[in-house]
């Protein structure tokens, strides 16, 4: 699978290899100096994602996809999906400075299943054990939907290897725990949930507004959906381990008593997880909130420049003071070569520093302005209506 990787400033060659149909073309290198702007409307060379199984200590594998160089940032999907779904993001946030690892959670992508009815803190025990034998020290993490979750209580459990906490319409905070408990009265209506993800994650194909957009999304959905259609019965553990989940009040909380920084991004006509649910949490984190206009609950598959665009903007506010205060308390700062950075939040010669597929150029792809419009509303301002 192609992953667009965007270097920014001069490559590390003479000169910059020409398109004969348009602008320059970015060599994928790794980026010295993260979290810059990242250039738009620009053609670029595609490396290989890096994808392979990792084996932990307890025996089961994990599926792990890892691109760039840079601060870690540990990515965890939603439900139905897997890492590699979001592979056209994580090489725009790869060219920001980041190296991107992406997990798959038990029972998606690559990643064997725990035991049925087991609780959502064993699927947060499989991430904090993948981030720690893959050699990974501090990492900012970023969660979709159940991957939202799921890093919020990597984030409460080990609040000193955490460098901040991005959550995607992540089914997190009062009133998500509110229809849990309604789920548990009707459990039907939790299996409604699973197919609306599910449905939500199809139709986020634009088909009529960009072909081949849609194009590219369906050679990374079709294959995981057609693994749900021969396996549903991998899809039935999360489903249940989301129904005996706990109130998440209580890891929310965790992240404000451990001075985390955080940031919160959610589409404004999400039908899955509702909109209020994330207004509420970022109240609670005391953080930033971005609403995403016209954006449904995968919106970030849809458009792969929304997300990183967002993301460059937090990190001029409550996200990037933590990041920097993060890098400061290690002798770095935003300037710090991508190496330096490496070294100090990741083991020597671990897994995640030398992946075990190494990255190869194979072919262009273009990078263009972000399709969706958002509002950021910073935490001192935050005043939610209604419950």
């Amino acid at each position: 699978m192609g992953v667009a990787l965007v270097t920014i400033g001069p490559p590390a060659t003479s000169g910059k290899p020409e398109s004969k149909d348009g602008p320059p073309i970015a060599v994928g290198l790794p980026v010295d100096g993260p979290l810059g702007s990242f250039p738009t409307q620009v053609q670029v060379l595609t490396p290989r994602l890096a994808r392979f199984r990792f084996r932990l200590s307890d025996g089961h594998d994990v599926g792990v996809a890892i691109a760039g160089s840079g601060i870690p940032l540990v990515v965890v999907h939603g439900f139905a999906a897997a890492g590699v779904l979001y592979a056209q993001t994580l090489s725009r946030l790869v060219g920001m400075g980041f190296k991107v690892i992406a997990i798959d959670t038990p029972g998606h992508g690559s990643t064997d299943p725990v035991r049925p009815f087991s609780p959502l803190s064993r699927y947060t025990d499989q991430i904090v054990m993948a981030i720690q034998e893959l050699g990974i020290n501090k990492a900012v993490l970023l969660g979709h939907s159940m991957g939202g979750r799921l890093v919020a209580e990597v984030a409460a459990r080990q609040p000193e290897r955490t460098a901040g906490v991005v959550l995607v319409d992540a089914i997190a905070g009062d009133t998500w725990d509110h229809l849990v408990t309604g789920f548990r009265i009707l459990p039907a209506g939790l299996g409604v949930l699973g197919a609306t993800l599910l449905a939500d994650t199809i139709s986020t194909l634009p088909v009529l507004t960009d072909p081949r957009q849609a194009l590219k999304l369906a050679k990374l959905v079709f294959p995981i959906g057609a693994n749900h259609v021969r396996r549903p019965w991998r899809l039935f553990g999360p489903l249940v381990s989301i129904l005996l989940s706990p109130a998440s009040s209580k890891t929310l909380d965790e992240i404000v008593v451990a001075g985390l920084s955080a940031a919160i991004i959610h589409g404004d006509r999400d039908l899955a997880v509702p909109f209020r649910t994330s207004q509420f949490s970022a109240k609670r984190l005391r953080c930033d909130f971005v609403a995403v206009h016209g954006a449904a609950h995968s919106w970030l598959l849809r458009d792969p420049e929304t997300l990183p665009a967002i993301v460059a903007e937090l990190l001029e506010g409550g996200l990037g003071r933590g990041l920097r205060a993060a890098l400061k308390a290690d002798g770095l700062d935003l300037a710090s070569p991508s190496q330096d950075i490496e070294r100090a939040w990741c083991t020597p010669n671990s897994t995640v520093v030398a992946p075990m597929v190494p990255p190869e150029l194979v072919s262009r792809g273009r990078h263009r302005s972000p399709r969706y419009r958002w509002t950021v509303t910073p935490a001192a301002d935050k005043e939610p209506q209604g419950c």
